[in-house]
């Protein structure tokens, strides 16, 4: 038992650790708002990948992160991609404008930045070819 405890806890650790990252690169106090900015942004990105991308990614994501990638996810309602960088980030503001910290790109760009850091360079570069060319354009190259 004590042993499945510490699972827990260590996938709780680096749950916060992704958190605090984001926190850290755009400046917001609020970790309940940090995180469902990365939530939202996790989930973006979800939508435009193939399945077998989308497990890739996922298997590098912290365990508690994994699961709100997935949460809610219907395949078959998933909506149309948003094809310019301008949808996708109105997207995000839709789901996180109302922080009062939030600054749309310099915020989005801060998640692609964690997800950068701690996913593989080799996840990431495949992640990036699957979205198209003004999504790759907002998200810096690892």
């Amino acid at each position: 038992m004590a042993r499945m405890i510490h699972v827990f806890e260590r996938t709780t650790h680096e749950a916060h650790e992704w958190v605090n990252d984001v926190a850290g690169r755009t400046g917001w106090g609020n970790e309940r708002e940090v995180l469902r900015l990365l939530r939202i942004v996790l989930s973006k990105i979800r939508d435009h990948l193939p399945v077998n991308e989308m497990a890739q990614f996922s298997a590098q994501l912290p365990v508690m992160l994994r699961g709100m990638f997935f949460e809610g996810w219907q395949p078959k309602l998933t909506p149309v991609h948003e094809r310019h960088a301008i949808d996708f980030v109105a997207a995000v503001d839709e789901k996180v404008g109302d922080v009062i910290d939030y600054q749309g790109v310099t915020d989005i760009k801060a998640v692609f930045n964690v997800i950068n850091a701690r996913i593989s360079r080799g996840e990431v570069e495949d992640v990036r070819a699957c979205l198209p060319q003004e999504l790759r354009d907002l998200w810096p190259a690892p």
